[in-house]
């Protein structure tokens, strides 16, 4: 019997994992290390944070993005972008390094047991914890258009569903959304040779400004802190108080949660976007059919004139809605019985627990309770703070926190001292 379970090894669930280890608590990690970041994410993609707001979190500080890049010779300076595969390949490093040792099976379900929980791996054997903290990341929540749901995988795709592009060399393509992922997708595609369009719903693509100098006149930081999703001090309640953003009316967090950061493309990608790929805003998809091996859409622009669009895939980058009902490794009674909130996200208390007690999630999952950097790396130092002190109150224990770098002799000694 586990202290802690925790399903899930990205960001989230390796920085619960080190925080906990830390603790002292007895916690087993079961998932795929940075699976979707070296599974999802295409070639040639880059990492939209800078590299100083998307260290994972151990509670030392020891094994922070810049660390490992000063050690494999990489860059990882301000207003560079840096390849979404050396950030995969730093999440490796920390987790050998920070996080206890990880069970790479996946866990096809969790339920209720009469002393805590049980998880189910992909294998079938069971393992049985006090608490389980779900990291799942965002792949569970993947939103696709209900226009489009029934027309297969062979024409429709979610943009989370691809790590290469390959496939769509010499096809036509037509991505949805005016985000990040449908931007930068659009870029990839066209340069490999791809054609394709971008049709956004929103009345125009924003394109977010280059960040500015890390050093600034004391009145510009004042005007507009820095922080670790962008300038502002919006920005700075977000990232900084998260504890107080919950205290927020529901209607209001939602609200915030939903809208705040809105889509928009980087300042890196602009030039190979509107130099390669044809894009229309302003424009939804009212219906769409299968044609023989290619898909007709049906749109509709602001002003009311319609559309037709025939293609021979399309890459829906529409986003992520995490909501309870999506937690599908939860047993069906369990899942049925979480509280939610309005816009069906889970309930959790200050400390990440649900109304099952001792069953915590982290993530996207928590944005409408803790604001919007849960959507990022960068909440990850936050949550997997407040969660494992959330487990250690749930399991009854207080025990001294031993950080990494702490050595077996050193414990062993100042166990021997408390003998005397």
């Amino acid at each position: 019997m586990h202290d802690l379970l925790i399903v899930g090894a990205g960001p989230y669930g390796l920085s619960i994992a080190s925080h906990a280890a830390a603790a002292g608590l007895d916690v087993r990690v079961v998932g795929r290390p940075m699976a979707s970041w070296r599974e999802n994410m295409p070639r040639g993609m880059f990492l939209k944070s800078e590299p100083w707001a998307s260290d994972l979190s151990d509670p030392a500080g020891r094994y922070g993005l810049a660390a490992y890049c000063a050690r494999h010779g990489l860059p990882a300076e301000h207003g560079r972008p840096l390849p979404v595969e050396h950030f995969a390949s730093y999440g490796l490093w920390f987790a050998r390094r920070a996080a206890p040792p990880v069970d790479e099976r996946l866990v096809t379900s969790v339920d209720t047991t009469a002393h805590g929980y049980a998880a189910r791996t992909e294998d079938g054997e069971q393992l049985h914890a006090r608490a389980v903290a779900l990291a799942v990341g965002v792949l569970p929540f993947a939103e696709v258009p209900g226009v489009l749901r029934d027309l297969g995988a062979d024409l429709v795709s979610h943009s989370s569903d691809h790590a290469d592009l390959g496939r769509f060399r010499g096809k036509d393509v037509t991505v949805l959304g005016a985000g990040q992922a449908a931007l930068e997708t659009a870029a990839l595609l066209a340069e490999q040779g791809t054609r394709v369009r971008v049709l956004a719903r929103a009345p125009r693509v924003a394109w977010n400004a280059p960040p500015a100098p890390l050093r600034r006149p004391w009145w510009e930081s004042l005007r507009a802190p820095r922080t670790g999703l962008g300038r502002g001090w919006r920005n700075a309640f977000y990232t900084r108080t998260p504890g107080l953003f919950r205290r927020l009316p529901e209607e209001v967090r939602a609200h915030a949660a939903a809208t705040a950061l809105g889509p928009a493309g980087a300042w890196w990608v602009r030039e190979r976007v509107e130099s390669g790929v044809p894009l229309r805003a302003g424009v939804r998809v009212e219906a769409a059919e299968r044609v023989g091996h290619r898909v007709r859409l049906r749109t509709r622009n602001r002003e009311g004139a319609a559309g037709l669009v025939v293609t021979d895939h399309v890459i829906a980058a529409t986003g992520f809605r995490a909501t309870a009902d999506r937690l599908d490794v939860l047993a069906p009674g369990l899942r049925a019985r979480l509280l939610r909130l309005g816009d069906g996200s889970p309930y959790v208390s200050d400390r990440f627990e649900t109304s099952s007690p001792g069953l915590f999630t982290a993530g996207l999952t928590t944005a409408s309770s803790f604001g919007p950097s849960m959507r990022f790396v960068y909440g990850a130092s936050f949550t997997a703070a407040a969660l494992v002190r959330g487990v250690r109150r749930h399991v009854g224990r207080r025990p001294v926190a031993l950080l990494p770098a702490q050595s077996r002799e050193g414990v062993t000694r100042r166990a021997e001292v408390s003998a005397r």
